[in-house]
């Protein structure tokens, strides 16, 4: 276990940011969650946990990072639609941009000792030629999300060399699990098993052969803690290395759901690309981290969460 003893989330009531805050209490971190709750649950994190709800760009964010005075940093909360970056990329580079430079002078304020910081790697590298692909691969991102995140990225590496603030960016695959939002513009998995189990309409934008490398939840936790360790590397991805196609997803889905409908076929979304899969080689070489959970495992196990939300009435 790391030896820093308190941490701050921002998102920590979200999706992938609660599972964090889950493992860090576990390891006996006192940790501080801001989050405004635009699309994470109070009911996300365990009682005991401080949550302070603020904008990730606001001064009442700021000062929660330097009142808590953490030594550890995970920065989840972002704007994660393509889509919608691609609709509102003020609103994007705002949330993804403004709110991670906010972050950031933050954790300098308060003396922080490492940010962990979620970029996508999805969507920095644009289309690759060559899958999977991995972090010597330039990036090209083709729509503004993917561009808000490589502007993060450069802000930590920059706080690095001019300001000694320690950090790891973690280019994380499609992320599934428990507590996906079923019902944003991200998130196929959970929006997909939502649908099947209440037997509705499912609809894939394009062909359905666009492909994308689907890591688990528990697997990406297991990455943040352990570049939540001193050292490197700076930059890493975190993917299975393998591409499965939305027609593929959805066979799988609907075999677990016992969904009999054929989905429906809506235009392709701008900004999406076509495959990527992530080669993430560096992270089992420095992180000793490889993925656990395969992919039948993982659709099995988010299918079981929404079964059981959907027989409590929530």
């Amino acid at each position: 276990m790391p030896s820093a003893t308190s941490a701050v989330v921002t998102g920590g009531a979200g999706f992938i940011g609660s599972h964090v805050v889950d493992r860090l209490v576990d390891d006996g971190y006192r940790v501080t969650v801001i989050d405004d709750l635009s699309s994470g649950r109070r009911e996300n994190l365990a009682s005991g946990v401080e949550l302070v709800i603020a904008d990730v760009t606001s001064e009442a964010a700021a000062d929660a990072i330097r009142r808590a005075g953490p030594d550890l940093i995970v920065h989840a909360a972002a704007q994660i639609s393509v889509s919608l970056s691609t609709r509102d990329p003020l609103l994007d580079a705002r949330i993804n941009v403004i709110g991670t430079v906010n972050v950031l002078e933050a954790a300098r304020a308060a003396g922080a000792s490492r940010v962990v910081f979620f970029s996508s790697g999805g969507m920095v590298y644009g289309q690759p030629d060559v899958l999977p692909v991995g972090e010597t691969q330039p990036v090209a991102p083709e729509n503004p999300y993917g561009t808000s995140k490589v502007a993060g990225e450069e802000y930590l590496a920059m706080y690095r060399r001019t300001f000694g603030l320690e950090s790891t960016t973690l280019r994380l695959a499609n992320v599934y699990g428990p507590r996906q939002d079923p019902h944003g513009e991200a998130g196929v998995v959970a929006i997909f098993t939502r649908a099947m189990l209440a037997d509705a309409p499912v609809t894939i934008f394009g062909d359905g052969n666009d492909e994308r490398d689907y890591v688990y939840v528990s697997d990406v936790v297991d990455a943040v803690i352990a570049a939540a360790a001193p050292g490197g590397p700076y930059r890493c991805n975190i993917g299975s290395g393998v591409g499965t196609n939305v027609n593929e997803l959805t066979a799988r889905l609907s075999a677990l759901t016992g969904y009999t409908r054929k989905p429906q076929y809506g235009p392709p979304r701008p900004g999406d690309i076509h495959a990527i899969s992530l080669d993430a080689g560096l992270a089992h070489t420095e992180l000793g981290w490889s993925p656990k959970v395969d992919l039948e495992t993982g659709l099995a196990r988010t299918v079981e969460f929404f079964r059981a939300q959907i027989n409590a009435g929530i």
